[in-house]
């Protein structure tokens, strides 16, 4: 597999020493990554009693089975918490970002622009035996910098079980050594990255998305009470089971899959990466179906404020439940009744907001893009559409990013585009 570099027509909205620069590093190595049966994994077997693909160490991640009430599927269960860290310096009296041209075996182009440390607890302490992870001083050792962010945040509740990460933003005034794969970058520059597909990474957008909420009010108590009342409507538990316990999935010497073909699958893949941690290894990825859309319908009130219609999605791998998702997601097993509205809305002139395709996480998931959008509707939602669904100012919502598992990835992504590469922000 070989990087893609950015597209002519996208690259042009970018400064030039940028666009120079990430042509350079998606040249500047050559790597590998081909699908592999289960059997050539390294270190990765099917457990003889419960079936579930885990690593040898009892580290990295485990592919078992959840249930929660008759609901039951396979799950990526990974219950260490990984570091997502973005260092931030002025220079010249601009707030810059130091962002990393990183390789993840799941991305559709390679090299995406991810935040300055993007790493597992397995990673960091080096159970694959490699590199250490550059920059990880600046968001372990205490006093190294001006802490801005530090909050605990979800991945995809419909994959991944109760998996969460470190969003931390360190502010620092020392001279930084600059590697070859990293870059400052200013922050007003983000916004038009944010516009190129599949450049920035999901878990840059998370951080970014986090930076947002610093200064915004907190969230209304009409929200959270709606909020929680939904969550107490569809409170339930879930379970981690065996993997061969799980019904209606078949396991090939290729792939785990659902019987009827809809949905995702699990496949192995043998990566060779010369400039990570660990130069060579193999692994399993998630696979989802096809592309989806995400998508939020904004509208503006009569005194100007933005609001946005959440839904409350209540997914498998949830930490409490639910947490608030975009008006539309598909590809997570949700009937999604406005999907079709939003896309006819989306063809109107003016209508569009936003509009990106962008990756999900490349650790763990193969190939995974979906649609994001942001479409202005007007007036031509009504304002009851179900008990799910519930509109709230920009504002409001954005202050949510405070605090831990009120807003899912999915969200978060379309908050840091919209805020960033629009400027709208209340």
């Amino acid at each position: 597999m070989s990087p893609v570099p950015m597209a002519a027509s996208t690259s042009a909205v970018l400064d030039g020493g940028f666009a120079e620069w990430w042509a350079r590093r998606c040249r500047a190595h050559r790597f590998t990554v081909r699908r592999v049966p289960f059997a050539e994994l390294d270190d990765w077997r099917f457990d003889a009693g419960t079936g579930d693909l885990g690593h040898r160490s009892g580290r990295f991640f485990t592919v078992c089975g959840a249930r929660a009430g008759t609901d039951a599927q396979p799950v990526l269960h990974q219950p260490e918490i990984g570091v997502l860290g973005l260092l931030v310096k002025r220079i010249d009296g601009v707030t810059h970002c130091l962002l990393q041209a990183k390789m993840e075996p799941g991305n559709v182009n390679t090299v995406q622009l991810s935040p300055t440390v993007q790493a597992t607890r397995s990673n960091y302490t080096r159970v694959h035996r490699g590199a250490p992870v550059r920059y990880l001083e600046y968001f372990a050792d205490p006093g190294r910098g001006r802490v801005l962010v530090d909050t605990l945040q979800s991945e995809h509740g419909a994959w991944f079980h109760r998996k969460r990460n470190r969003n931390v933003i360190v502010e620092t005034d020392e001279d930084v050594p600059v590697h070859d794969d990293f870059r400052w970058v200013p922050l007003s520059e983000v916004g038009a990255l944010l516009t190129v597909p599949n450049l920035v990474n999901m878990d840059t957008r998370t951080v970014l998305a986090c930076l947002l909420g610093r200064h915004a009010p907190e969230a209304d108590l009409t929200l959270l009470n709606w909020f929680t009342g939904v969550k107490a409507r569809h409170d339930r538990t879930t379970a981690l089971v065996g993997l061969d316990t799980v019904p209606g999935w078949l396991r090939t010497p290729t792939e785990l899959r659902s019987r009827d073909g809809t949905g995702f699958t699990v496949l192995a893949v043998s990566v060779t990466a010369p400039n990570r941690e660990a130069t060579a290894w193999t692994q399993p990825l998630l696979a989802p179906g096809a592309p989806g859309v995400v998508a939020f319908l904004a509208r503006t009130t009569p005194a100007g404020r933005t609001q946005l219609l959440v839904r409350a999605r209540p997914e498998i791998g949830c930490r409490d439940v639910a947490e608030l998702g975009p008006t539309v997601q598909t590809g997570t097993g949700h009937d999604e009744p406005l999907l079709e509205p939003a896309l006819a809305l989306a063809a109107e002139p003016g209508r569009l907001w936003y509009d990106t395709v962008l990756s999900e996480e490349g650790g763990r998931l193969w190939h995974a893009e979906n649609r994001y959008l942001v479409v202005d509707a007007g007036d031509t939602v009504p304002s009851d559409v179900g008990a799910d669904f519930h509109w709230t100012d920009l504002a409001a919502l954005t202050g949510l990013l405070r605090h831990s598992y009120y807003l899912n990835v999915q969200a978060r992504s379309l908050l840091a585009g919209l805020a960033m590469a629009s400027g709208r922000r209340s």
